[in-house]
């Protein structure tokens, strides 16, 4: 009996690849980057591939650079792979050429995924792939977990024999994290099915100064083409190479593999082809109408590149009279996708000639169900099939869509199916994966688990998706039919139609801090009634309350897990709490005893915790309020609020008509009202000492100064509070703070100053009243000059309204908090090239845009290009803006030379004057555009001025992202930008770690810290980004950190701005990949230690003030006056090392402390010189 194992499709990839890789060159991206995370895990761990040796791993800067070095590494005798996807794929391409054309065994495992058009997409289809069918890479394709087990072995077996290179792929976002119960296959049987020669002759063939030869000669046209031709034997060969290890697999596993696998009816009239994870639903569907008496098939494509059409016809039932081929990728323009227009040649010249016609399906991950493929066979009855369809949307603008088919039930007969509404960070995820490897590897059962989350990561909704039966499990769709429902967070109830889709019978699990009584009052109508017309078993938890009984805080997810055990009685209950227990020291066990405990306890409270509700026949009628609908622009209305509500997927085509290129207006966050958090601050009106403190850390905005008039204070709604406002005479002072905005985190609490906190964290739902007076503070107060002469004060700068508001970033995120204060500074007038990562995800997640513009209509102009360019793309905007500017500039020269009043003359030459100032830009355009409006009449060069009215504004240009693109992928635009001696400002979001995609390793991090990439701890040191831009003399640089001193902070920014040349701030942020122990809620007081022990060090370099003869160097920061091991101690990406690690963990501490005290005796050198 083969060994059965729970696991993901990405788990099974990287295992089969450990086993015949020497060397692993990579780089982080969604959604392969686990891939590589397990292969660097099981190096730590010692695991051995088939050779004998652990795989050497090589972090590269970008896919790029990992592709060289894999190109590399095979030119020199090694076995080397590397995992990646979209457009990391895409930038490995000139690579992959270069692979293929000296016939190099590598093999590229590819979650594929979508490519960023007009929008970023991190989800699945076959883009990515489809961009390198031309690079002479075999394709080769799997479409389950277990196939990706079975499969990814011959990749690897057929690149060694028949000496092409192979990128081995399934879909992303589906199988890449679909959690299936499969079988093992075991390394030495693996080992035998090598050929030995072959891997020999390779090994022979590399690079080697004791037999040299010259490889990568520039030919003429002389031979070139010839040279392209001669290799054509090898991929002659290579069908028949595959199939042979196919056939190897079918023998292991009893599994049948072939190039192409046909299923279904024999004589079979309609048929569909296809490739990836949909053949599984196809599957269902054929299962279904076979049942039925109807003649219908699939046939399953593996080996995509080279394509043998030999084989292909092999499998092709001669009876078909119309076939649907479906591509998973669009090619605008084409006249078909690639799977189609490969499979009409293939019939062309044969004897049997079908009607065929193609279809895409599945782009960025959008879900096809078995009533999406069931109208394919329904379309292939018709004397004229529809061609170039589209499956699964609403198209009424181009109509290429097939309307949706009849709701049919395709899963197996005895099959559960389980769904899980979770918040991003409170669990659920972690614990459902624990859930399906419990039922997978302790009872006979099948099966699997899926996780569906947007990308707002923490903070955001998640659903998970758990079946299981005595029958394997196909179904690679999101349940849309549930025997279980648990909602973890209870303002679900109000924004998501939670229980859609649960049978009749069902179970209901409801977390809430609602008492049985209170229920009647809060649960909405149409759930009271869908419980009671459906006999829904229903039952609430307060795992709230318990997590915080316990100390773990928001942590719900083992209270909740424990629960669900209870009810859905899958396996006896003492069985689920053991298997529970051990689940918790595997995924809690590296953050220390204490926590093992924390959840242990809560798996026994969880068990006792549940209340069964008694529901009422009244609930059968229940009937909500009518309540009176808040007026929104048409964009949230239409576009917005639907997809908040999860129901994006319904949205025609024709939604986005004039939308064509992407753009989404601004502001949109502020429509959410997520209420996501447990406790908020109420604010302690007669604590307050009106710092404005806790405004400037807000991560989300949420808390902010307010300045009313007498007669705004006397028409406030109930719930405004107000004192007499110190530093703004006449006027009253309001801390307002949005409950619906707010996430939770507690920093403002935590840095008030007042010798009595002003502000107190409460639950959520005592202070749901003050959302009026927010609405009021926001909406209907008015605009009030700032009272302080100079914004650029910590107090001053927070009566600047912040442009950035409500994004999705995580509670306690240390990143926001910079660019908001950016944006009160410099908003009117900004505009930002943001990287990929965190900051363009909390940036500017679809629906939700937290940039926003003020009471006049002016904010930050945002935009994102790729991960790697940024710095390019933000200097590229730059120069557009110079070029028109200088042609306004022309344009107002040639006007001072005609007849002007002498004020219209006046403002010009000041402007020409101060054309590159940002201080006063704004008022001096003002100026000069209400003059022009008096004065232009029909004069046809002021007319032009006044066209181009809108660049008169001095533009302050931010190039925005994290130390993953500063550092590492991004850094060779950054130095050329840099160097370029352009007036932009460069922003780096330090968390040491690339954050967006996880939490790997980037030069950012610093010595002895775990990360992904670096299991055991970095080895290296963290690179000095300042100290290199600083070489070049001309660049303003700033290292800072906001929660240890607010006002060099501020100052830094403010200097960085002012600079006329290139500037950059590197500042350093705290993030939930570190671990902290105090807690997110507690990320501005740890910025304060890092500093205070001197882990981060505070300084400005102005190239100015060298200019006038003045230092240059400032080292802001003190000395260290604090332990740095219990710093380090404090989170869990250095603590986890010492239970990991211990005999290796000091040494590398001690490095750590090392490391960063000599970059500070660098800067005290620095400082020293004038």
């Amino acid at each position: 009996m083969r060994k059965m194992k729970t696991m993901d499709g990405n788990t099974a990839a990287a295992y089969i690849s450990y086993a015949f890789t020497d060397v692993a060159a990579i780089y982080p991206i969604t959604p392969s980057s686990p891939m590589a995370e397990h292969v660097d895990e099981w190096v730590a761990k010692g695991k051995k591939n088939i050779f004998g040796q652990k795989v050497k791993v090589m972090e590269m800067q970008s896919e790029a650079g990992a592709s060289g070095a894999v190109h590399g590494s095979l030119q020199a005798g090694a076995l080397t792979s590397t995992y990646t996807a979209s457009q990391g794929l895409l930038l490995m391409i000139p690579n992959m050429y270069k692979i293929a054309g000296e016939l190099l065994p590598g093999v590229f495992h590819v979650s594929a995924r979508a490519v960023a058009a007009n929008s970023l997409n991190i989800f699945g289809d076959h883009q990515d792939v489809m961009a390198t069918r031309q690079t002479g890479f075999a394709l080769f394709a799997e479409s389950s977990v277990q196939q990706v087990m079975d499969l990814s072995a011959v990749a690897h077996l057929s690149a060694i024999k028949g000496r092409v290179p192979f990128v081995n792929f399934f879909d992303g976002f589906r199988t890449s994290h679909e959690i299936q119960k499969i079988e093992l296959l075991e390394y030495e049987e693996l080992a035998k099915l090598v050929d030995q020669k072959a891997l020999n002759d390779f090994r022979r063939r590399a690079l080697n100064p004791d037999h040299p030869v010259t490889r990568g000669t520039a030919q003429n046209p002389d031979i070139y083409f010839q040279e392209r031709e001669v290799s054509n034997k090898y991929y002659e060969a290579l069908p028949e190479i595959v199939e042979g290890y196919m056939q190897e697999m079918t023998k292991l596993t009893g599994r049948e593999y072939h190039l192409f696998n046909y299923y279904g009816a024999k004589d079979a009239e309609r048929i569909i082809i296809a490739m990836g994870s949909v053949c599984e639903t196809v599957e269902e569907v054929i299962d279904y109408l076979t049942a039925k008496g109807e003649k219908v098939g699939l046939l399953t494509v593996h080996l995509y590149r080279p394509f043998s059409i030999k084989h292909f016809m092999k499998y092709i039932p001669k009876t078909v009279k119309k076939i649907a081929v479906l591509d998973r990728t669009k090619e605008p323009g084409s006249i078909g996708e690639p799977l189609y227009l490969d499979v009409k040649n293939a019939f062309y010249g044969q004897g049997l000639q079908p009607v065929i016609v193609g279809g895409r399906y599945g782009l960025g991950s959008k879900d096809v169900l078995p009533s999406h493929i069931l109208p394919v066979f329904e379309n292939l009855k018709l004397d004229n099939p529809k061609d170039r369809f589209t499956l699964s949307i609403v198209d009424d603008v181009t109509n290429t869509s097939l309307p949706v088919g009849k709701d049919i039930d395709t899963t197996p007969e005895g099959t559960t199916a389980c769904k899980f509404w979770g918040l991003g960070s409170d669990g659920t995820v972690g614990a459902n994966k624990n859930a399906i490897k419990i039922i997978g590897d302790h009872t006979d059962m099948y099966a699997q688990g899926y996780f569906a989350y947007d990308s707002k990561k923490s903070g955001g909704i998640t659903v998970s998706h758990l079946r299981f039966g005595k029958s394997p499990i196909k179904s690679p769709y999101l349940i849309d039919k549930a025997d279980f429902i648990a909602v973890h967070n209870q303002s679900y109830v109000h924004k998501y139609d939670v229980l859609a889709g649960l049978k009749k019978g069902g179970n209901f699990l409801l977390n809430t801090v609602w008492t049985p009584e209170e229920l009647e009052k809060e649960l909405p109508a149409s759930i009271k009634k869908y419980i009671a017309e459906n006999d829904i078993s229903f039952y609430t938890l307060n795992a709230v309350k318990i997590a915080q009984e316990i100390g773990l805080g928001g942590r719900i997810n083992m209270i909740c897990q424990s629960a669900f055990f209870k009810i859905a009685n899958i396996i006896p209950i003492d069985d689920a709490v053991k298997y529970l227990k051990e689940a918790v020291v595997t995924s809690y066990g590296k953050k220390g005893q204490k926590v093992v405990d924390m959840n242990n306890a809560a798996i026994d409270k969880g068990v006792n915790a549940v209340v069964k509700i008694d529901v009422p026949a009244s609930w059968k009628y229940a009937k909500d309020e009518t309540v009176a609908k808040k007026k929104v622009p048409e964009f949230i209305e239409k576009i917005v609020n639907p997809m908040n509500r999860q129901e994006g997927d319904k949205l025609p085509v024709s939604a986005f008509l004039g939308r064509e290129d992407g753009t989404f207006p601004q502001g949109t966050a502020a429509y959410e009202k997520r209420g996501i958090a447990i406790n908020v601050p109420e604010w302690q009106v007669d604590k307050c000492i009106q710092c404005n403190q806790c405004s400037f850390v807000c991560p989300h905005a949420a808390i902010r100064p307010v300045l009313t008039t007498e007669e705004e204070l006397a028409k406030a709604p109930k719930g405004f509070e107000a004192k007499d406002a110190t530093g703004a005479k006449g006027l009253k002072f309001t801390m307002a703070v949005s409950p619906l905005d707010c996430s939770g985190c507690g920093n403002c609490e935590d840095v008030c100053p007042a010798k009595e906190k002003a502000l107190i964290m409460k639950p959520v739902d005592t202070q749901l009243s003050k959302t009026e007076a927010w609405d009021y503070a926001v909406n209907t107060v008015s605009h009030k000059d700032n009272p302080m002469k100079n914004k650029y004060s910590v107090k001053a700068s927070q009566f600047e309204q912040p442009l950035l508001e409500f994004s999705g970033a995580c509670a306690g995120c240390g990143e926001t908090p910079y660019v908001k204060l950016v944006t009160q500074l410099f908003g009117d007038r900004m505009m930002i090239a943001n990287a990929t990562g965190c900051s363009s995800i909390w940036g500017a997640s679809a629906p939700a845009t937290p940039y926003t513009t003020n009471y006049r209509g002016h904010g930050p102009s945002w935009a994102n290009s790729l991960f790697e360019d940024n710095a390019e793309y933000g200097l590229g905007m730059f120069l557009g803006v110079k070029q028109t500017r200088e042609r306004l500039q022309s344009s107002i020269e040639k006007a001072l030379k005609g007849h002007l009043s002498a004020e219209l003359k006046a403002a010009f030459e000041d402007w020409i004057a101060n054309i590159n100032e940002g201080e006063g830009t704004r008022e001096r355009a003002d100026k000069i555009i209400a003059l022009l409006e008096k004065e232009k009449e029909n004069n046809d060069l002021l007319n032009e001025i006044y066209e181009n009215k809108d660049f008169l504004v001095k533009r302050s240009h931010w190039i925005i992202g994290g130390d993953g693109w500063g550092y590492d992928i991004g850094y060779g635009g950054v130095d050329h930008v840099l160097a370029s001696n352009e007036d932009v400002n460069i922003l780096v979001l330090d968390t040491e770690v690339y954050s967006n995609t996880g939490g790997q390793s980037s030069k950012a991090t610093p010595t002895a810290a775990v990360a992904k990439f670096a299991a055991s701890g970095k080895k290296t040191k963290k690179k000095d980004l300042g100290m290199m831009a600083m070489s070049y003399g001309y660049v303003y640089v700033a290292q800072i950190a906001m929660g240890a001193d607010k006002n060099q902070a501020l100052k830094a920014i403010h200097e960085a701005e002012a600079y006329h040349g290139p500037s950059l701030i590197i500042a350093y942020a705290p993030c939930i990949n570190h671990g902290l122990r105090a807690g997110m809620g507690k990320s501005q007081r740890e910025i304060k230690k890092a500093v205070d022990c001197g882990y981060w060090a505070l300084y400005r370099y102005n190239p100015k003030l060298k200019q006038e003869g003045k230092k240059s160097f400032s080292l802001d920061s003190k000395e260290p006056t604090t332990d740095f091991k219990e710093f380090l101690m404090g989170e869990v990406r250095y603590s986890s090392l010492a239970k990991q690690f211990p005999d290796q963990a000091d040494a590398l501490f001690e490095k750590t402390k090392k490391d960063a005290f000599q970059r500070i005796a660098g800067y005290k050198k620095l400082d020293g010189e004038q």
